[in-house]
């Protein structure tokens, strides 16, 4: 039997950027890290929503606040995990348009308990920066709650109740 297929690799071998928590599948760093981090602004509204939605996720209350117009709202409660981000539409909010809308569906956990936000977006483009301005919420007729055997939203292929539905 060969030993060597049960070793570590080495330490040379550098540790893989996380992927960006608003569902790109890409690294952190090469989507939403640049923005939270302030080296460059997103180009659309819907790159401005994910950035935003990443900012939730790592409690980067400083982001959301300076990505937002006017609202002074106090920080999302600490206690929810996220779970992952569908994108349901896109209206305008392009590179070269004023305002945009993003419709989507945060999954997250809040003690425990699966729910989900179902929002559309308001973007507006201001000196050059997207903001968000508000959002509405669908009727709830809309929402679509997740079944316990569904695959779990947070990506990991388990079934929601072997996953982030245990509780």
């Amino acid at each position: 039997m060969n030993s060597s297929n049960n070793t570590a690799p080495p330490a040379s071998i550098p540790a893989v950027n996380p992927l960006c928590p608003c569902g790109s599948s890409l690294p952190f760093d090469a989507c939403c890290g640049a923005y939270l981090a302030g080296t460059s602004s997103p180009p659309s509204a819907e790159a401005l929503m994910r950035s935003r939605y990443s900012a939730f996720v790592r409690h980067d209350w400083d982001y959301l606040k300076h990505t937002q117009t006017g609202q002074d709202e106090s920080p999302a409660t600490t206690d929810i995990e996220w779970l992952g981000l569908e994108i349901l539409g896109i209206k305008a909010g392009g590179e070269n348009d004023a305002e945009g809308a993003v419709e989507f569906v945060a999954h997250y956990t809040h003690q425990g308990r699966p729910a989900s936000l179902h929002e559309i977006s308001r973007f507006h483009k201001h000196d050059g920066k997207w903001l968000y301005v508000g959002g509405e919420f669908p009727p709830a007729a809309h929402q679509t709650k997740i079944g316990r055997n569904e695959p779990c939203p947070c990506g990991s292929g388990k079934k929601f109740k072997k996953c982030c539905g245990r509780g």
